[in-house]
């Protein structure tokens, strides 16, 4: 999660961690990228995990999306469950902006 952070403030840093607890960890920073306080990296941790469990959220609404697909194609005809069901979950991600919105999602059913 430390590098994460340090690169949601500086895409382009280039660093290395040793350890995972940011008061104990050992930062190097290379090819003259500017120092972050770990006070300033510490700060973006929560920006991290909500990046993690929106992403989360997406790929497990994606793999379910997918998986009804083939429905949708051409030759075939939506019932409107399944057109409710499929809108649903695109629309799933909307107003979800915490980690615990995310994490406490309520899935629609499937047809």
């Amino acid at each position: 999660m430390i590098i994460e952070a340090i690169l949601k403030i500086n895409p382009n840093a280039k660093v290395s961690v040793n350890g995972d607890d940011i008061n104990t960890c050992e930062i190097q920073w290379h090819n003259n990228t500017t120092p972050i306080s770990k006070s300033d990296i510490q700060a973006q941790f929560p920006n991290v995990e909500y990046d993690k469990a929106i992403k989360n959220l997406r790929t497990k609404r994606n793999r379910l999306l997918a998986e009804t697909d083939y429905l949708a194609l051409s030759d075939n005809t939506l019932s409107d469950d399944m057109k409710t069901y499929r809108q649903n979950l695109r629309d799933l991600p909307a107003g979800k902006d915490t980690v615990e919105k995310c994490e406490n999602a309520t899935w629609p059913t499937k047809p």
